[in-house]
């Protein structure tokens, strides 16, 4: 709740500045948000939806109007949610999307209208190298490289000395494995596989056998929401050895179970705002998780 507040405040705070150079009054500041409450991130998406309907309607004095529209997981569609919400509903902030192709669509259209845009993905090119297009966009997640070298550490403290990578087919799975690359590196982790998959694909059986063929100490799964699974499912299926290690894009309590009980994962890294219940009372993350 916290840091949906902390989204709304900064869009809040920069919409009331932008309405103040251009001599303009609104009565209400309005956010349009596009998430993905269906499609293969809907498992993201959904949880994104109902915090939004939890937030306040008055900021500091200023009335505030929510606009919520669903990409589908559609980086297409996203780039219309978000036209539309800047074109016809005169938005003065963006939030969105859920994840990183569609958030990086968006920054075009951020741009072009001089919306402040803040994304829920968590990939760097998000908002690196900062240009003239990404001075309006702002991202709420930690970047990809910090998560991958705390993965790469822990696979380090364990004993691994090979992994094999299967990440989406998209710009989330190639950022994922640029950064662990560089992470595994320092944690002298050999990569001995680069395997991808589209999140709506059917089987990964032949990704899976060819990741197998080089019998590493562990897996990483770059993926994000219910479809990061699938390869999961088949290493079980196929009889894998391999420490099951996955990225932390499961952001929910329910899809850290699902990933359990499927594959019998061995670690994940999730936040502590969803692994509340594992941390210490003096722990200032778990009264506000519990709270949310």
């Amino acid at each position: 709740m916290k840091l949906a507040l902390r989204w709304i405040s900064t869009a809040a705070f920069v919409a009331s500045v932008s309405a103040v150079i251009s001599a303009q009054v609104f009565a209400d500041v309005k956010i349009g948000v596009t998430l993905s409450a269906t499609g293969p991130a809907a498992l993201l998406g959904i949880p994104e939806k109902n915090t939004i309907a939890l937030l306040p309607k008055e900021i500091a004095g200023q009335k505030m109007e929510y606009i919520v529209l669903d990409d589908a997981t559609d980086s297409t569609q996203a780039v219309k949610n978000a036209r539309k919400l800047t074109s016809e509903d005169h938005v003065d902030a963006l939030i969105g999307s859920t994840v990183v192709p569609n958030s990086l669509a968006m920054i075009d259209v951020a741009s072009e209208t001089s919306t402040p845009m803040i994304s829920m993905a968590a990939a760097a090119t998000i908002v690196e190298p900062m240009d003239a297009k990404r001075a309006w966009v702002f991202k709420t997640p930690q970047n990809d490289i910090l998560m991958a070298t705390a993965i790469a550490q822990h696979m380090s403290n364990h004993g691994v000395k090979s992994v094999a990578f299967i990440g989406f087919s998209d710009a989330y799975g190639e950022s994922w494995f640029k950064e662990f690359t560089k992470a595994a590196d320092l944690s002298k982790i050999k990569v001995v596989a680069n395997e991808r998959f589209a999140c709506n694909d059917a089987s990964v059986t032949e990704q899976v056998l060819k990741m197998m063929s080089q019998n590493s100490d562990a897996v990483l799964i770059a993926g994000a929401g219910t479809p990061a699974a699938l390869p999961q499912k088949t290493l079980k299926e196929r009889g894998s050895r391999a420490r099951f290690i996955r990225r932390t894009a499961w952001r929910t309590t329910t899809s850290c179970v699902y990933a359990a009980r499927i594959a019998k994962v061995r670690s994940c890294g999730p936040g502590r705002c969803w692994s509340w219940r594992n941390c210490l009372d003096s722990n200032p993350v778990k009264k506000a998780a519990l709270n949310l």
